[in-house]
């Protein structure tokens, strides 16, 4: 139901108080807006489908300015803003698909998705530039297209059908109504009835849908030529794919629906837009609401599905053999479920690629680490997962990526994740080598600790959670094990006695155990140990017991 046209600026004003009220609320350790985790999806979702970040956050905006115009129902304003953040959520169920019938990374987005919601005749045209883009010899399209429509014409029922399944199963985890998860049955269907594949027509198709419709449409033609060409294409498609009594009210409010700063983030406005009242995650629903964001990632291979869940999962078991805290196994575990969310910004063909990769896909594979950091960062809540979650290819002697960070900037939980990730990843296929079995991953990772590259404590917590035998480790400089520790805690700033009673050893045995240890490093003071233990990942910042931190509290 709609009712009459709000004012502008009362509409901005209702933003203002929702995010006064929003500042207001409290949210604990274990507490998350569920705003906050959808819009950071939708950032993956505008890497995933190649269009500028924000892209998303700039459909909710637009839907809930269009909301207020239109005067819509309670119920609705809430669908259409969670719709239009998470409107390509399916993007990743057929991206294997997409890379083996068009020529160019995201040809989709370049050619197809312009004219998605214009006339037939534009839809077909768009879908064979995507295929055989523009510029290429007439030979060379006619092959292109020769081979990849009849592998349209055979696969695009079914693409469309995983693409809206999918969206309704993930949405289904992020702690969003099941409203809003049925909506994407209609995120195909047209006003006029020529969408796929139900064909559902007219008011059939509920409110909220047609409305993000628009606001999707709305803030790609944007990026294309701007106000006036948006609210001129918008409302030439009104009665056509648009429902006419939403499309002419958001073409003569056009420049108040599209009104961004173009030098500043609408991350803020957005949250502060979603409609009262704030929904909330907690606990569990946390956990399956950033399980439902590594699937997401994850389905963009067959090779990858289920690596997020299984890391987690190796994790999860290795860090109380780290004497990693009940908090610090939690972050590790959600740091680890979506650790690889940055994987939607490579193109898929690269993921599918047999071969040797150029230089350039290489570079881009090591982005997307710094993607994944990117992507969580922009939440207060996700981006303190970011340290563990984007650091799991950094290596101790800063030969990894995408940092190039070396020992002493890497925390136990990142080490932890690194080593679980290193060895669930060699023991899945790839399309350039077949699985190693359990006991060759054990040996490699062992090859790995003694190249230094990865932290002997952590492969060794992580070979045990997987019920694999840790190989023989050398420590740097033929320290023990104990010497190792001991170290560690020096670097740390721990006096003797502290070094003691933190191991449960005696003061004598301990001061000959640091003694040991100098001898073998070629050191003579704690400086000089530190140094060492930096460069050769000894120093880490797990928990230590009450009383052992300094002299002040």
């Amino acid at each position: 139901m709609m009712h009459g046209p709000r004012q502008r600026g009362q509409e901005t004003s209702a933003c203002a108080d929702r995010r006064t009220v929003s500042d207001r609320t409290p949210q604990g350790k274990d507490q998350v807006r569920t705003a906050e985790v959808v819009a950071a999806l939708s950032l993956a979702t505008d890497l995933g489908i190649g269009v500028p970040l924000e892209h998303g956050l700039h459909s909710a905006l637009i839907a809930t300015r269009l909301g207020d115009i239109l005067g819509v129902d309670p119920e609705t304003r809430p669908q259409a803003y969670y719709t239009s953040l998470l409107f390509y959520i399916g993007c990743t169920a057929s991206a294997t698909t997409a890379s083996e019938i068009f020529a160019e990374d995201h040809a989709l987005t370049t050619y197809a998705v312009p004219v998605r919601f214009g006339s037939p005749i534009q839809m077909v045209a768009g879908m064979g530039r995507a295929i055989a883009p523009p510029g290429r010899s007439p030979i060379v399209r006619a092959t292109q297209l020769a081979r990849g429509v009849p592998v349209l014409a055979r696969e695009f029922l079914d693409v469309v059908g995983a693409d809206c399944e999918v969206a309704r199963m993930l949405t289904g985890r992020l702690g969003l109504s099941s409203a809003v998860s049925t909506l994407f049955t209609h995120a195909n269907d047209r006003w006029d009835g020529r969408g796929w594949p139900a064909r559902t027509k007219g008011e059939a198709i509920p409110l909220p849908m047609r409305v993000a419709h628009i606001a999707r449409d709305a803030a790609f033609q944007r990026m294309l030529g701007g106000d006036e060409f948006t609210a001129q294409v918008v409302r030439g498609r009104a009665g056509g794919a648009f429902d006419p009594d939403i499309a002419e009210p958001f073409a003569d409010h056009a420049a108040e629906n599209l009104a961004f700063d173009p030098q500043s983030s609408a991350w803020a406005e957005t949250l502060a837009c979603e409609p009262a009242p704030n929904l909330m995650l907690e606990g569990e629903s946390i956990d399956h609401a950033l399980s439902a964001i590594g699937d997401f990632a994850d389905l963009v291979s067959p090779y990858l599905v289920g690596h997020s869940a299984g890391v987690a999962q190796l994790a999860t078991a290795a860090g109380p053999r780290c004497g990693l805290g009940i908090e610090e196994i939690l972050a590790l575990r959600r740091a680890a479920l979506v650790h690889d969310v940055g994987r939607v910004a490579v193109p898929v063909r690269i993921w599918q690629h047999a071969g040797p990769l150029s230089p350039d896909d290489w570079e881009r594979v090591r982005l997307h680490a710094y993607h994944t950091e990117r992507i969580l960062s922009r939440s207060p809540f996700l981006a303190s997962l970011a340290p563990i979650a984007a650091f799991h290819h950094e290596r101790l002697d800063g030969s990894g990526y995408h940092r190039g960070s070396m020992a002493a900037a890497l925390s136990v939980p990142a080490r932890v994740l690194a080593a679980a990730d290193a060895y669930h990843t060699m023991t899945e296929p790839r399309p350039h080598r077949g699985a190693l079995t359990p006991q060759q991953a054990a040996g490699r990772l062992g090859e790995e600790v003694r190249a230094g590259r990865l932290d002997p404590d952590a492969v060794g917590a992580v070979l045990a959670a997987a019920g694999q035998r840790a190989p023989r480790i050398s420590r740097p400089a033929g320290l023990t094990d104990r010497e190792s520790e001991v170290v560690g805690l020096i670097a740390r700033g721990l006096q003797t006695k502290q070094v003691a009673r933190t191991l449960g050893i005696s003061v004598k045995t301990a001061d000959r155990h640091i003694q040991n240890a100098y001898r073998k490093m070629g050191v003579s003071t704690r400086v000089g140990a530190a140094l060492f233990a930096m460069q050769h990942g000894l120093a880490t910042w797990g928990e230590l017991p009450m009383g052992l931190t300094g002299d002040r509290p």
